[in-house]
This record gives C-alpha cells, structure tokens and sequence, in this order.
C-alpha cells in the first residue's frame, strides 16, 4: 500500500507585472493558507517519507511552514523543476519512478495537472470529497489518497482511495 498526498500550491501574487510565473509568490491569503494547511498536514496525515517539490516560488513557499513543523530531521526533499507546470501524465510518471521503500509521498505542485492526477488516481472515497474534487482543485488544497499497489510502478488509475480532499476554507475562517 501506498500513500500520496497531493498538495496544490497555495494561492500566489498577480500583483507584480513583468515578474516571471516561475518566480511568483505567495500572496498574503496564501501565506496564511499554507500555514493553515501545514497544522493540518502536521496533525492529520501520515508523515511523508518523501517529499518532492516544483521549483516555483509559491510551490517552496507553500512547503516551508511544514517543514518547520516537521520533526526533525525533516524527510528528504527533492525541488525539481520538471514538476512545474507538469501534465497529470508527467506526474504519474514521476510516482511510478519513486523507489519502493517510499511508503509516502508528499507531491506540492500546479494545477492543472495535480488536480487532473488527484481526480485519476480516486476511484472511490466518500462521495461529497469525491465531487468535491472533480468540481475544482482550489489553491492550497490537499489529496490524500491510498493506493493499493505494493510497487509504485504498479501505480494505476481509478485504483486509489480518496481518504481526504482538505481546502485552505475548511480550515480557516475568516
């Protein structure tokens, strides 16, 4: 069994013209929803083996209140920048490439692909996450799913179990 935590970056800065995507920050809103949702993470799911990350700004500044919530020494973590901007079918492939001893997987990226990935890999949970999900992957938003297979090369479609669909909203009211 495998666990995936899929986690879309919190909500970012339109508000500096010119400023390259790649380099976009997270804007005030998104700054209290990462940390928001680190709380949850650190509280409510199970500790990733494995975290991997887009080099994006808003993606790194999305995970750094969890890693400073994290037990120390804090899982490795791997920036790389093929997970900016990826295709759920890019994504797919990097959980397939994943070495076995990984039990959990934290995966902080980009929609549309992370929210296209999350509504392949549920093919059951309850129903209110599951609409949820395939009606709009908000920014910060959180996917926990089980996977049944024992490898992740085994990895297939409609196979996962959606446990929990978490949005910055459900956590924080204003």
């Amino acid at each position: 069994m495998k666990l995936i935590l899929l986690l879309r970056h919190a909500k970012s800065t339109w508000s500096q013209p010119g400023l390259d995507d790649h380099d976009r920050p997270l804007n005030a809103r998104g700054e209290r929803s990462a940390e928001a949702m680190a709380d949850h993470i650190v509280r409510n799911a199970p500790r990733p083996d494995l975290i991997l990350c887009s080099t994006a700004t808003r993606t790194r500044q999305t995970l750094a209140p969890l890693v400073e919530r994290l037990t120390v020494p804090a899982p490795p973590i791997a920036l790389e920048r093929g997970l900016y901007l990826a295709s759920e079918e890019a994504l797919l492939d990097r959980l397939r490439s994943l070495a076995d001893d990984v039990g959990t997987v934290l995966l902080i990226g980009h929609n549309e692909g992370i929210g296209e990935l999350a509504e392949s890999l549920a093919g059951s949970g309850r129903a209110n996450d599951l609409t949820a999900l395939r009606i709009k992957y908000p920014t910060g938003t959180l996917a926990l799913l089980r996977a049944p297979a024992m490898r992740w090369s085994d990895l297939a479609v409609r196979t996962a179990e959606l446990l929990s669909f978490v949005r910055p909203r459900d956590l924080l009211r204003d």
